[in-house]
């Protein structure tokens, strides 16, 4: 947009300085019949001038249009989650089994090249944080592709701290606690997928589709769902379980306060010999249970209601 206007304005000046020219011109005009020749001959040029500067940017507004109709909204006062992890670990099929969201899934990595959002309303029984009754993927769009985050969508300043307002979650109609006339309050939860981001020196840049990965971290109030791999079958060795694990580490101790959860996927695949024993110490190291990560396999619907609870 910075861009279409600049060379706006550059037009504009260009228009201006004709006109003043033209002005000059009648000014010097000894009769009316020369005056108006000036002027129609102004007129002329002023208008080729204009049918010649403004059809590029009247283009690229044109695509902007079109990129904003594709551009979700993503709601800073509903809870978000944004999946993050190594390419190829199973990312965009947890979001489209979890959620409205349908990112493309293929098996090979960096098959997510933009942000994909989804959404899944949670119920409660009681009052708003009380007991989880219910987890719903909200009227998915049959044959649609959810619409993608761009680049430029993510990376701008964003305010530090969004407040969260759960009172803004709605009484839903439904009775789905299924006792007496207690209704269920819903809330809806933004569900990201993200491209794969690779292990790095700290120092070295990351490339576009990862910075939109860690953008989304850095510039929206959202919790974390990072997903491992274990089955040494993530693609290629720069998503070994050892480098997904170092990953994991990198991240964490970049964004210490988001909410977190681990998911390990594809356990229908097998875990990598020690594996596990690796990831227990790395969650031992940061205070936490050596058990708190979900076993995850969409195929053998493991894990996947307890992740939804999560």
């Amino acid at each position: 947009m910075e861009e279409v206007l600049t060379e706006v304005n550059e037009g504009r000046k260009e228009l201006l300085e004709m006109s003043k020219d033209y002005i000059a011109k009648l000014k010097g005009c000894r009769s009316a019949r020369d005056a108006n020749d000036i002027m129609l001959e102004g007129e002329d040029a002023i208008a080729t001038t204009f049918e010649h500067l403004i059809t590029s940017p009247l283009t690229a507004l044109s695509e902007l249009q079109k990129s904003l109709r594709t551009t979700p909204s993503v709601r800073l006062e509903c809870p978000a989650v944004v999946l993050v992890g190594a390419p190829n670990v199973g990312k965009s099929s947890i979001v489209r089994a979890i959620s409205s969201g349908t990112p493309e899934v293929n098996n090979y990595p960096f098959t997510t090249r933009g942000m994909t959002l989804g959404h899944v309303e949670i119920f409660w029984g009681g009052e708003v944080g009380g007991e989880i009754v219910n987890v719903q993927t909200p009227h998915p769009k049959q044959n649609r592709p959810s619409p993608k985050i761009t680049e430029e969508y993510l990376l701008v300043d964003r305010p530090k701290k969004a407040n969260v307002n759960v009172n803004e979650a709605t009484p839903s109609s439904s009775n789905l606690g299924g006792s007496g006339s207690a209704y269920a309050y819903s809330q809806l939860c933004q569900i990201m997928d993200s491209p794969g981001i690779l292990l790095r020196d700290t120092k070295e840049q990351r490339n576009a589709m990862e910075a939109l990965t860690i953008a989304s971290m850095q510039h929206l109030p959202t919790a974390v769902m990072y997903v491992l791999d274990l089955s040494g079958g993530a693609g290629d060795k720069c998503s070994s379980v050892s480098d997904q694990l170092l990953l994991r580490r990198q991240i964490r101790q970049r964004f210490p306060r988001r909410p977190w959860i681990d998911v390990v996927a594809k356990v229908d695949l097998g875990i990598v010999a020690g594996a596990e024993e690796e990831l227990r110490e790395v969650l031992i190291s940061e205070g936490k249970k050596g058990d708190e990560y979900i076993m995850l396999s969409l195929h053998e619907d493991v894990g996947v209601e307890e992740l939804k609870g999560d």
